[in-house]
């Protein structure tokens, strides 16, 4: 099963970049599970794959820390995306694939969130999986048409109570972020809205700029730029403390709504079975990334940070996989959304 899975997600990745050859994507112990060399690892092309579209901030976080990585380990870093199913087509590929270390997987929150808004998966999280280590937590951002009437959070909240039938509310898609943050929100004002669904952060982004939607809520690699330029209105930030690259936006605690507090983690994942050493290699690399001053810069200008090094470990990120993988089951359920 194993085998003939890596061929045809080799497959997929040879006829979107060609830049893996399949001798070298097939090389080394022909699928069998645990079968890396580590003690040469690596010694062809690792692919990170990201299963969302490029340019999305999940691909531009994978972006940033590919190059330190690679030049950590020694080898070379392809960056493959494969989209679909909110995240999980590629997720899926990367559970079936040989488990060697040389298919990674970036994901973010919607790893978590998965089971409970898919019924038909394919992969479990927490069997399926090595986890590498966490990456960021990117912020999200209550954010609105320029000319949407409420003036603050706890305006914008009394305004949607008053006004569920006729408020729309933006998002990616199900399974992004965006829709996640947005079933928050729901949940802790205890308001069922008009949800509008779009390809992407970047349509979804632009009908609200245009005052095709009322509002929506999303991450700050994709807001901060629009809110500088004030080209939206931004009611608050969803985590504990203000974002420094948006320092006049309160938190949803400030602004009376303590209960929203959501954020959108990033972490690495690799195949279940493969060896120890290399997923010890591979936290390693991601720890020399997250430390490099240049990822730290980049990181900034999207109003995020990398995790502290203790994070950036596969116990630490799969703690926090646990813990997410309940929380969202309770919020999802309640909310009655499910994937066929």
């Amino acid at each position: 099963m194993r085998t003939t899975s890596r061929y045809r997600a080799t497959a997929r990745m040879i006829a979107a970049i060609g830049v893996v050859s399949l001798a070298a994507a097939c090389s080394g112990n022909g699928g069998a599970a645990g079968g890396g060399d580590a003690a040469n690892y690596p010694d062809e092309n690792i692919t990170i794959v990201v299963p969302f579209s490029a340019g999305g901030p999940t691909d531009t976080v994978t972006r940033m820390i590919a190059g330190p990585m690679a030049a950590k380990l020694g080898g070379k870093i392809v960056v493959q995306n494969v989209e679909g199913a909110g995240g999980t087509v590629g997720a899926g590929d990367v559970a079936r694939a040989r488990p060697d270390g040389y298919t990674v997987l970036m994901h973010h929150i919607g790893m978590s969130t998965a089971p409970a808004l898919y019924k038909s998966l394919g992969y479990k999280p927490l069997e399926d999986f090595e986890t590498v280590g966490l990456v960021t937590e990117v912020p999200m951002t209550i954010v609105a048409r320029k000319d949407f009437a409420p003036a603050t959070l706890q305006d914008l909240v009394t305004h949607v109570k008053a006004n569920a039938s006729k408020v729309t509310l933006a998002n990616a898609g199900i399974g992004a972020a965006s829709h996640l943050c947005g079933l928050l929100f729901q949940s802790t004002t205890g308001v069922k809205l008009q949800e509008v669904p779009y390809q992407g952060t970047g349509p979804a982004l632009t009908d609200l700029v245009g005052g095709q939607v009322d509002f929506m809520c999303d991450q700050t690699t994709n807001t901060s730029g629009q809110i500088a330029a004030g080209k939206v209105k931004a009611y608050a930030v969803t985590t504990p403390e203000r974002v420094k690259s948006l320092p006049d936006l309160p938190t949803t605690t400030e602004a009376g709504l303590p209960q929203l507090k959501v954020s959108v983690w990033h972490g690495l994942y690799v195949p279940a079975d493969t060896p120890p050493e290399i997923v010890q290699k591979l936290s390693e690399a991601l720890k020399v990334a997250l430390a490099d001053q240049g990822v730290i810069d980049q990181m900034a200008k999207l109003g995020t940070a990398p995790v502290p090094a203790q994070d950036a470990t596969p116990d630490a990120h799969r703690a926090k996989l646990d813990e997410q993988l309940g929380t969202w089951a309770k919020i999802i359920a309640d909310s009655g959304v499910k994937v066929s």
